[in-house]
């Protein structure tokens, strides 16, 4: 049993592995991709089946010690672990079972998009996941699931066919729409608040083998035009398209001419869902517009994938927040670049994303999450290598989602922002907040599950 004198633990019917403050690997898995995260669990539990989660989960209740929940810790907040806790450590469960013939994946909670997506692609199958193959399967799929298939196959949450959750007391059950449909639509948008899913199934879709896609870049001082025609354009783009505006730096590549290399940019990223041929046509008004550098070609889904996988690495100091556009008007572009064209590091990103297509067709009080008729999602990125800069690359980021205010919903993509307090949770589910508390009131009454985008019971 626990000793806390010594913070050792021995967890009764754990068959998993505990990785103690002191032990080899112990600094390593406490690591999230946020580097601004320095958390210390007094044990993680690295768990190897259901078993051991609930395991994990009883001896937690019995000790009454604070559990965090770690998939892909890729999550800006650092939910995955926790100081003085338990981090309950799904990473040693990452199976995935590809059915072609019924096109489904049955995924472990630990697992990551890319280990997903490589398993899937073997059969030319694909669901919409992560932009970043070291994203968490769990993290994305709960907080909704935003990708670059969603206009095309709606979010992650949209593909889910049924969850292995282990709730709040320990016991293990399974929501779909005809087993605990309540739990079911809770878990598709409502984040890790109901309880610790440790198998997904998703249904898969049939995506080409090679697709048009890639990047086009244009200089900054093309932002306001190119953003009002890229606006206009991907309004009426058919759902095969997938697209986002993204205001970053030129990395020092070959393919960025020397000059450029270093400056602000605006990058298109898109690809074309459906035959190459056809996405020639697709995406010929974003060419006709005269990019500086013209990198779409056809690519198969996996390196679609990693497109942005570099401009994201591991560790920086991280700092996102994020909001849903109620419309985007000239005056609302013209702020975005202004700001957007100004970063105060090479990492910063401001990305504009649009919805529509197979997105808004859900209905919105299908699931738990919301907002789908937004035409527009803005995710703010702030990265920065030295920690003495926070300051100044939180204020910038600050600074443009405050000058955005006027032209939002009022709600936002959780898995897009950081810690913004509870007051800021609320607005996010909107008029769903009430119907999430009561659920919560049900599967968690005791709030057990809290170190996330918290739902407190009703």
């Amino acid at each position: 049993m626990a000793t806390t004198n010594t913070h050792t633990f021995d967890i009764p019917g754990f068959g998993g592995e505990l990785i103690h403050p002191g032990d080899d690997g112990y600094d390593e898995a406490r690591t999230v991709f946020n580097g601004m995260i320095d958390r210390r669990p007094v044990v993680i539990a690295r768990v190897a089946s259901t078993d051991d989660v609930v395991a994990t989960v009883r001896f937690a209740r019995d000790q009454s010690l604070p559990v965090s929940v770690y998939g892909g810790g890729h999550g800006v907040t650092g939910a995955a672990v926790v100081d003085a806790g338990i981090c309950l450590d799904l990473r040693g469960m990452r199976s995935v079972a590809v059915d072609p013939a019924a096109k489904t994946a049955v995924v472990e909670g630990g697992s990551t998009w890319g280990e997903l997506d490589a398993a899937t692609q073997e059969h030319g199958l694909a669901v919409t996941g992560g932009r970043v193959p070291s994203t968490g399967v769990a993290g994305l799929a709960l907080g909704s699931g935003s990708g670059w298939l969603e206009r095309k196959f709606g979010f992650t949450c949209d593909s889910l066919l049924e969850a292995e959750v282990v709730t709040a007391d320990g016991q293990v059950v399974r929501a779909s729409e005809s087993e605990n449909p309540d739990l079911f639509w809770g878990l598709r948008g409502g984040g890790g608040n109901f309880g610790i899913v440790t198998r997904f199934t998703f249904q898969v879709h049939e995506v080409p083998p090679l697709m048009l896609a890639g990047l086009l870049i244009f200089p900054a001082d093309a932002a306001g035009k190119l953003v009002r025609a890229w606006r206009d354009w991907i309004t009426d783009a058919p759902d095969e398209v997938a697209s986002a505006v993204a205001f970053i730096t030129a990395p020092p590549a070959p393919f960025v001419p020397a000059p450029v290399q270093g400056q602000p940019i605006v990058g298109v990223v898109c690809c074309y869902v459906g035959p190459v041929e056809e996405g020639e046509k697709a995406l010929q008004p974003l060419r006709d517009l005269g990019p500086a550098v013209d990198l779409l070609e056809p690519m198969p889904y996996l390196a679609l994938q990693g497109l942005i996988e570099a401009g994201n690495p591991h560790g920086l100091q991280n700092w996102w927040t994020a909001d849903f556009l109620a419309e985007l008007p000239d005056e609302a572009v013209d702020t975005l670049v202004e700001h957007a064209t100004k970063p105060v590091s090479p990492f910063s990103q401001v990305l504009l994303i649009p919805g529509g297509g197979a997105i808004a067709r859900v209905p919105d009080d299908a699931m738990a999450f919301g907002n789908r008729e937004a035409p527009f999602n803005t995710h703010f990125l702030s990265m920065w290598e030295n920690p003495d800069d926070a300051d100044t690359n939180i204020a910038f980021t600050r600074a443009i989602a405050a000058a955005m205010k006027p032209y939002t919903t009022g709600q936002a993509y959780l898995n897009f922002i950081g810690d913004e307090g509870a007051e800021r949770v609320a607005t996010s589910f909107g008029p769903k907040w009430d119907r999430l508390r009561e659920l919560k009131a049900k599967w968690d009454p005791d709030n057990f599950f809290h170190h996330n985008q918290n739902i407190p019971p009703a």
